[in-house]
C-alpha cells in the first residue's frame, strides 16, 4: 500500500469504513502523520495533529451517547470510567487495525522503518483523526453510523462485562467471612504481543494458590480466577483437597485365591 496515490488512499479508506467523504482532502490529511510532512515541505500536505484533537472530541461525544441510551439509570460517575474503557489507545488502535488503518497512512522514511504503521498510539491517533473528518464534512449523523458498525463489539463488550458479577468482591467477602483472610492477586505471565497480550494470574489466600486464569487484561483475568476460588470455597474444598483425599483413600486389598485346606 506504500505506492497508493493520495486519492486511492481516500478511495480505499472509503471502502473499509463503508461510507465516503464530502471533503476527501480531510479524510487525506487525517491519514498524514507528521513524519510525512517533514519530508515533504512544500508539497502542500497538512498533518492529522488538530483533526486528532477534535476527533478525540467527537469519539468521546458519540460513545458517551450510545452509552447513554444503553445505561439510563447511569449517572456520570458510572458512565465516565465505561467510555474510559471504549476511547482509549487499546481500543482505538484495535479498531484501527481491524480496518487496515495502518497501510494507508502516509509515513515518513524514519517512522516507517521504525514499525510506525504498527504503532497502537500511531493508530489510535489517526482513527480519531478519521472520525474528526467525517465530522467537518457531514456531521454528527454518518459519525453515530460509523461508531454503530464500528465500535459495537466494545459497546457490547461493557455490557456484557456489567452483567457479570463482580467475583472479586464476593470472593473478598467470603474469604474474610469463612477464612479471616483477603485475597491477593499474583500475575504469573503475560504472553503475545503488545495488542494482543494474554494475562495469566493467580489468586493467594493465605499460602495456598487457589486457581489461576488467563485473559485479555489482567482485570478480566482476576474475576476469572476469582470465580473459581469461589466456586472451592462455596464447596468447602481447599486447592488438591479432592486428589489428596483420593489418593490417601487405603487402596483395596487384592482379591484372595481359594482356600487351602491342606493341612501341613
Amino acid at each position: 500500500m506504500a505506492t497508493l496515490q493520495p486519492s486511492e488512499r481516500v478511495k480505499a479508506l472509503e471502502e473499509r469504513l463503508g461510507t465516503t467523504f464530502p471533503r476527501p482532502e480531510l479524510a487525506l490529511t487525517a491519514l498524514t502523520h507528521k513524519s510525512w510532512v517533514n519530508e515533504h515541505r512544500g508539497e502542500g500536505f497538512q498533518d492529522n495533529e488538530r483533526l486528532e484533537f477534535l476527533g478525540d472530541a467527537v469519539l468521546n461525544l458519540a460513545v458517551g451517547h450510545r452509552l447513554m441510551e444503553r445505561f439510563p439509570q447511569m449517572k456520570e460517575g458510572e458512565l465516565t470510567p465505561l467510555r474510559a474503557r471504549i476511547v482509549n489507545e487499546d481500543g482505538l488502535s484495535r479498531i484501527a487495525r481491524r480496518l487496515g488503518l495502518g497501510e494507508l497512512l502516509q509515513l515518513g522514511r524514519g517512522e516507517e522503518l521504525s514499525g510506525g504503521r504498527e504503532k497502537s498510539s500511531l493508530l489510535a491517533n489517526a482513527l480519531e483523526a478519521v472520525f474528526a473528518a467525517i465530522y467537518l464534512g457531514a456531521g454528527l449523523e454518518p459519525v453515530m453510523a460509523l461508531v454503530d458498525r464500528h465500535f459495537a463489539e466494545a459497546l457490547d463488550g461493557v455490557a456484557q462485562a456489567l452483567s457479570r458479577q463482580d467475583y472479586k468482591t464476593k470472593l473478598q467477602e467470603a474469604a474474610q467471612d469463612r477464612l479471616k483472610l483477603t485475597p491477593r492477586y499474583q500475575l504469573v505471565s503475560e504472553t503475545g504481543p503488545d495488542h494482543e497480550k494474554i494475562f495469566e494470574v493467580e489468586v493467594v489466600l493465605g499460602p495456598e494458590v487457589y486457581a489461576r486464569a488467563s485473559g485479555r487484561s489482567k482485570k478480566d483475568a482476576e474475576q476469572t480466577a476469582a470465580h473459581a476460588a469461589l466456586e472451592l470455597l462455596g464447596r468447602g474444598e481447599k486447592p488438591g483437597q479432592a486428589a489428596s483425599a483420593g489418593a490417601s483413600d487405603p487402596a483395596p486389598s487384592p482379591p484372595s485365591g481359594p482356600k487351602d485346606d491342606t493341612p501341613a
